[in-house]
């Protein structure tokens, strides 16, 4: 194998090293979502863990916990489109490296 096979096999090592690096990176960075009308805020890690929850006194009714669940999966599931959005490696999914 002459030394064009080496030399793109370094730069694949090199471009896998600075994905690692991007992606550890990536998992330190926080991502907030919001519930319609900002009545839950939910912040997420890069790596998908919970990091904060804030919940509104005025959406908190013992006779409507289905409502504040469904705020509060409305704010995870903007966490993390937000954080998709931002995460140039969830754009690079099914490539080579």
């Amino acid at each position: 194998m002459g030394s064009g096979f080496l030399k793109k096999k370094k730069q694949q090592h090199n471009i896998s090293d600075q994905l690692a690096r991007l992606s550890e990176e990536l998992k330190l960075k926080e991502y907030t979502g919001h519930a319609p009308n900002q009545l839950v805020e939910i912040t997420l890690t890069g790596d998908k863990s919970l990091k904060k929850i804030s919940i509104k006194k005025e959406c908190v009714n013992a006779d409507d916990i289905d409502g504040l669940q469904d705020l509060i999966c409305a704010a995870f599931d903007d966490a993390e489109r937000r954080m998709e959005a931002e995460n140039p490696l969830s754009q690079m999914k099914g490539l080579p490296f």
